[in-house]
């Protein structure tokens, strides 16, 4: 070729741009190969890596062991840094064509072409210009670290907000910190209201005290007003005796009763034999 390599982005005659990687004779067509190569032209090494690990086609492995080499290249040929370099150029040419034969039905036979290519990637540090703004959008977009915490400048910002945020709470609770109870007093002793509150609950307790008594552990309501004084714990008093004359007279016309029955039964009996 006599003129410049213009995929290469030469200008001149025998310019050497870039640092680069060819891997030839690859069993495979060039225009296959050069669809993956579309999609890493121009960018980033890290970016371009990313893409073709992730493409479906069995030459982006090809193209991204290349894309390595080129790197390994340049840092260690050139001493440059791989966070820096970009994918300046990236091609596929055409090589030998290998030419079989299948055979097909009358004795003819039909030639298979099977196609090969030499590809060629080409790194090259980006500009300063073009660093400053890769620099400005990764700052922009958090990053996921350990425990999904972000980092870089998003998490700063996050870290200044809930600051800011807490400090205006405080304030406001300050502010808000108008409560009943006396500030005079010191810590641990009782206040006035304790002292009031407390002596009403004396008095309430005191109360239910004389109106409760307690026997064997047993709380007794004192209901003094129905109990005799005059009668011993054991004896029956007068109205318990009034109760129960009654109940007996029933009793004993129920006795009765069932008496004349059995000896009605019994003479049936007797009259029957």
């Amino acid at each position: 070729m006599t003129g410049p390599k213009t995929n290469e982005g030469a200008t001149k005659v025998g310019e050497r741009v870039g640092t680069r990687a060819q891997v030839r004779y690859v069993r495979s067509s060039a225009t296959k190969a050069r669809e993956v190569l579309d999609l890493i032209r121009g960018k980033s090494v890290r970016e371009a890596d990313s893409i073709l690990q992730f493409t479906e086609r069995d030459i982006s492995i090809v193209v991204r062991k290349a894309l390595a080499s080129a790197v390994a290249n340049a840092q260690h040929n050139d001493g440059q840094d791989p966070e820096e370099l970009y994918v300046s150029a990236c091609f596929a040419d055409e090589g030998p064509t290998l030419k079989r034969f299948r055979p097909r039905a009358r004795g003819r036979a039909t030639r298979v072409r099977k196609r090969t290519c030499h590809i060629t990637v080409i790194v090259a540090r980006m500009s300063d210009r073009a660093l400053e703004q890769l620099r400005r959008k990764e700052e922009r977009q958090p990053v996921a670290g350990r425990r999904g915490r972000i980092g870089g400048r998003a998490a700063t910002s996050r870290r200044e907000r809930v600051a800011r945020s807490r400090q205006q709470a405080a304030a406001a609770q300050g502010q808000e910190h108008d409560h009943d109870h006396d500030h005079d007093h010191e810590v641990g002793e009782p206040t006035e209201a304790m002292v009031m509150e407390a002596e009403e609950v004396d008095q309430v307790a005191a109360g239910e005290d004389a109106d409760v008594g307690t026997a064997d552990g047993v709380v007794v309501a004192a209901e003094s007003d129905d109990i005799d004084d005059d009668v011993d714990p054991g004896e029956p008093t007068p109205e318990m005796v009034a109760e129960a004359e009654p109940a007996d007279q029933v009793t004993a016309e129920e006795a009765a009763d069932t008496a004349d029955e059995e000896s009605a039964d019994d003479e049936n009996t007797k009259g029957d034999a």
